[in-house]
Formats: C-alpha cells, sequence, structure tokens
C-alpha cells in the first residue's frame, strides 16, 4: 500500500515544475525567434525557397 501511494504521488509534475518548463519554452522561443529573423538565415531561406521554385519539372 505504502509503495503505490508514493507512486501515485509522483505521476505528475508540480505547480513549480510547470513555471520552470513554461520559462524555458518562452526562452527557448525568444532565442529560436532571433536566430530565425536574423539576416544570414533570413537569407538563406530566401536562397532556398528560390532555388526551389527555380527547379524544373
Amino acid at each position: 500500500m505504502r509503495g503505490r501511494w508514493r507512486s501515485a504521488a509522483d505521476s505528475g509534475m508540480t505547480t513549480a515544475e510547470y513555471a520552470v518548463g513554461t520559462v524555458a519554452a518562452c526562452g527557448f522561443g525568444a532565442v529560436l525567434y532571433k536566430v530565425v529573423t536574423s539576416d544570414a538565415v533570413a537569407s538563406a531561406l530566401q536562397r532556398m525557397v528560390e532555388k526551389a521554385l527555380d527547379a524544373g519539372f
């Protein structure tokens, strides 16, 4: 009985873990946004799309 109660208590995340996960996800999103909107990445994506659209079928 005691082991079953302990595993049930550890089955979910606590509020603090949700807060840390949310902050980490927001931070990762901000870094990803900065990388994707940088000049180097934007020009590379533009070249890739232009090359894909110029492909002959």
